[in-house]
């Protein structure tokens, strides 16, 4: 039996049918230069998250996310994990600057540059029309009987899914361990890598759902950004909308007295959610202009300009002039360059080498018959692409001060780090209470790059005397 055709409305959504079933979306196909350059975006979003990881600045991938040695790489810059309070500034920034571009251009991100959107888009659902067929056929085919035909069809579809979810997955995999032990564990037996192969299974198979069924379900459902939208954009926002004022009222090309929209439903056809666009914008709108194009295509054969369907404002589409600097563009402004000043500021102090040193678990300090005793754990972190070799000097104002431990000197590999003891003393004789030593740590250069205090501790110079 036929799947009855669902219109949409604004009440509820459109992949949900009258009595709560699934209503399976599919989308045609458009043409138009928004196609056109929305497919060019994705190709390269889609080359751009490929190549990361096969992409080497200053020695370590573009993007590498080494959580295993606690070390995060981004286009040359390293961080280890005393550095992660600079993630703050990253993602509130990105999401900040999201919500900017939305106030200016609605859900453009969502529309054009969402690796939902982009995967979906222009992998998924063109592997499934190159298979299945235009949006016609692919109806059809879910309402005939279980033929060879269409299980072939289904198949081959699910196969092609299936192995493309497995190619993102361990592309995503190579961001975290990088590409050669991506391969090392390809070319080994599972069983060595349990936690991993575990972690490509269940990932593969939440990427064959969502591309496979879920699919605009995640915008609407699970995603809060459509929910959003209500509270960031204002009538001056660019968004994607229907000129009503020519459009209306709808009917035949040739009858009299009508507008331009002939409600050839053209516009509700292509769209990947299944909205109405003339029914006003909606939380289900991802700003992807396919609808754009569907009616730009159908008043180029009726000879009409283009622009029934367009990228406007509220105010542009009703006829008044729109506002490009308003008070919350101007805020907006001020909060994302008092935030981006910030945010450079604080990456312009990031050494290359990271350090710390933290009292030894224990007793705070030792006292023996000759030394008052502090043990330290000092951390080297070297972020460079080479061997760097680091020389340690203590000093304070206290006679007698001495330390062990970095005699020599200490080599730390091309992005490594270690941890090594530090023991602080100082003469019971010449011992005259607490005290702050500076710990310096240079390069093989002689230059400064990190100090640290020391919190030399002890007892009381009267109760030392008592003690044997």
């Amino acid at each position: 039996m036929a799947t009855a055709r669902h219109l949409p409305n604004r009440d509820s959504v459109t992949s949900v049918q009258d009595d709560g079933s699934r209503y399976i979306i599919h989308p045609a196909d458009t043409r138009g230069r928004f196609t056109v350059w929305r497919r060019m975006a994705a190709l390269f979003l889609i080359l751009f998250y490929g190549a990361l990881p096969w992409i080497t600045i200053n020695g370590s991938p573009a993007v590498f996310l080494d959580v295993q040695h606690l070390q995060f790489h981004f286009f040359g810059l390293t961080f280890v994990a005393q550095d992660l309070w600079l993630a703050f500034f990253l993602i509130s920034g990105l999401g900040f600057s999201l919500f900017y571009v939305t106030s200016l251009f609605g859900r453009v991100w969502c529309g054009w540059a969402c690796p939902q959107t982009v995967f979906l888009e222009h992998i998924y659902r063109r592997i499934e029309r190159w298979i299945e067929g235009d949006a016609n056929r692919r109806r059809r085919l879910d309402d005939t009987p279980w033929t060879g035909e269409k299980i072939v069809k289904r198949a081959v579809k699910h196969v092609a899914f299936l192995v493309i979810s497995l190619c993102i997955t361990h592309i995503l995999l190579a961001y975290f361990v990088s590409l050669p032990a991506v391969w090392g564990m390809m070319t080994h037996a599972p069983s060595e890598h349990w936690g991993v192969f575990i972690f490509i299974l269940v990932s593969t198979g939440i990427l064959y759902f969502n591309f496979t069924w879920f699919r605009e379900q995640l915008c609407i459902v699970i995603c809060p950004y459509g929910r959003l939208q209500s509270a960031l954009i204002d009538d001056d926002s660019v968004v994607i909308g229907y000129d009503e004022i020519r459009g209306e009222p709808r009917g035949k090309a040739k009858s009299d007295g009508v507008g331009d929209c002939v409600d050839c439903y053209r516009c509700v056809q292509v769209c990947p959610t299944g909205i109405d666009i003339r029914q006003g914008l909606q939380m289900e709108c991802i700003g992807c202009s396919n609808c754009i194009d569907a009616c730009d295509e159908i008043m180029t054969k009726l000879d009409r300009p283009k622009g029934l369907v367009r990228y406007d404002s509220a105010n542009g589409l009703a006829g008044r002039k729109r506002k490009i600097i308003r008070p919350r563009i101007i805020l907006y402004s001020v909060l994302l360059l008092l935030g981006a000043s910030v945010m450079l500021f604080s990456f312009s102090r990031l050494s290359a080498v990271s350090t710390s040193a933290l009292r030894m678990q224990g007793a705070p300090y030792y006292v023996d018959e000759s030394d008052v005793r502090n043990q330290y754990l000092v951390r080297i972190a070297n972020k460079r692409s080479i061997p760097v070799h680091f020389s340690l000097q203590v000093s304070g104002e206290q006679d007698g001060l001495s330390w062990s431990g970095f005699e020599d000197g200490i080599e730390v590999g091309r992005n490594g780090e270690i941890v090594r003891p530090l023991v602080v003393t100082v003469p019971r004789e010449k011992y005259a209470g607490q005290f702050t030593a500076l710990l310096e740590i240079r390069d093989d250069a002689g230059d400064v790059v990190s100090h640290r205090k020391l919190e030399f501790l002890g007892p009381a110079p009267e109760l030392l005397k008592t003690l044997k």
